[in-house]
């Protein structure tokens, strides 16, 4: 489903420092900025060596990963032209990369909210 304005960052869940940040991107949804998220966050720590493991609240976003495409309804406009570009790259890099980090699910009800989210839920 498409919520309007996305955008996605990466969190140390120990520090809380922001690794990255990207967007606000137009009609997009939250499932595709957790996949892209993930993604980034896998590329991000393969060129570091770091083996980290990566947390997403989202199931959607994590079968996704696994299956390495993003199973999207929303449509294609030309105000998220820029979101379909990285999810082709999301895609590609997945399918041409192998990674030792673990994806793993956040666990909400346990753990609270992940700072990741921006605190808009």
């Amino acid at each position: 489903m498409t919520t309007g304005v996305m955008e996605y960052r990466g969190v140390d869940t120990e520090t809380g420092a922001e690794i990255f940040r990207m967007g606000p991107y137009k009609d997009s949804s939250n499932n595709l900025g957790e996949f892209l998220a993930v993604v980034h966050a896998l590329a991000f720590l393969k060129q570091r060596n770091m083996h980290w493991p990566v947390y997403t609240d989202s199931k959607t976003a994590l079968a996704w990963v696994r299956n390495k495409k993003a199973k999207t309804t929303v449509p294609r406009t030309a105000g998220n032209k820029p979101v379909f570009d990285l999810i082709h790259r999301a895609e590609e890099w997945l399918k041409n990369n192998a990674y030792p980090n673990r994806v793993l699910k956040w666990e909400t009800k346990d753990w609270g909210e992940i700072e990741a989210d921006f605190g808009r839920k």
